[in-house]
């Protein structure tokens, strides 16, 4: 398995997403257009269906209807499709799509490169060294391209999340022309001042906390210790002991995917770790040459649940051949 493949989908995933998040709006794809009361799906008018009942032309048992057609049914099938994603692999939804956590990886790419560490709040810096050998020389300057890309996004984020509650010509002509109303610059002024706080300074406990999706999605992973999860063949420990921790250097989430699951509660599957580990073994440094396959791999099913009892003293008995150690 080559998980440089895998990272290279995770990619192009995003910036779908992440059109889509922007677009949606304006596309009439998916909205909630106050001035009109009701959500907007694809084009169309999408009302809980009462106004009959309220104008006295459908009965009360209609009117219940249209509500568990159009809103409960909707909504259970949304969060049903979420349960079992996460029961499943856990935050793929954050890891894979969700157009927060794309800003997030940017902004780690460009704090790195300005102090060698992920987060203002790092004590430790980074190595300079990546997985594949490479060098990374940090510089003052990327101070700059970092602040106009946590304000960029801020601001860019402000607008598409007014865009999705008023109608989005309105917002944009207004926004064009300078003309916004004075709710439309509060609204956008402070939605981008307390964005790029959380860019800034707070993003990565945002997501590991105040994000209501992502925490929703870890309790629903930590619950199933047959979920996919990234584990470590503690057959070949020794083997990982010179390559200077690359797979925690790699996670945008600056977790320890070398550790047990219950400390690693918000990982993304992003597949970071794994791909650092792989560049390792392949010949990056560290104990380049000795083996071909990674350390690290994601396993599932009873492999799993190594990962997930091997707690307070726990050694699960687990199938011998989880991990896949010759070369594909």
């Amino acid at each position: 398995m080559k998980y440089s493949h895998w990272l290279h989908k995770r990619r192009l995933m995003q910036a779908a997403f992440f059109s889509l998040f922007i677009l949606a709006p304006p596309l009439d794809l998916l909205r909630l257009d106050l001035t009109l009361g009701h959500f907007i799906f694809m084009g169309q008018n999408w009302t809980l269906g009462i106004d009959p009942f309220l104008a006295g032309k459908a009965s009360a048992s209609e009117a219940v209807l249209n509500i568990f057609m159009r809103a409960f049914l909707p909504l259970a099938a949304i969060v049903a499709t979420g349960f079992w994603l996460s029961w499943k692999y856990g935050r793929l939804y954050c890891g894979w799509l969700c157009p927060h956590y794309s800003v997030v990886e940017m902004i780690n790419n460009l704090m790195r490169r300005s102090f060698a560490r992920f987060s203002l709040w790092d004590k430790a810096q980074l190595s300079s060294i990546n997985p594949d050998g490479r060098r990374v020389e940090t510089n003052r300057w990327y101070w700059i391209p970092l602040l106009f890309a946590s304000s960029g996004f801020a601001f860019l984020w402000a607008v598409v999340l007014l865009t999705y509650l008023l109608p989005p010509a309105e917002i944009y002509h207004n926004l064009f022309h300078a003309q916004l109303t004075h709710n439309q610059f509060i609204f956008i002024s402070v939605g981008t001042l307390a964005l790029f706080i959380e860019f800034m300074f707070v993003r990565h406990l945002f997501c590991r906390f105040a994000c209501a999706v992502g925490f929703f999605q870890s309790l629903v992973w930590m619950a199933n210790k047959k979920a996919l999860v990234v584990a470590l063949d503690r057959e070949r420990v020794a083997d990982c002991a010179a390559c200077n921790a690359a797979c925690e250097q790699a996670c945008p989430m600056r977790l320890k995917p070398r550790t047990i699951k219950r400390k690693m509660f918000t990982c993304t599957e992003c597949g970071r770790c794994l791909d650092a580990c792989e560049q390792v073994q392949a010949g990056g440094y560290g104990n380049a040459g000795k083996i071909q396959t990674p350390l690290l791999q994601w396993v599932q099913g009873d492999c799993a649940r190594d990962v997930s009892e091997r707690d307070f003293g726990k050694r699960p008995d687990v199938p011998g051949d989880c991990f896949k150690r010759e070369a594909e």
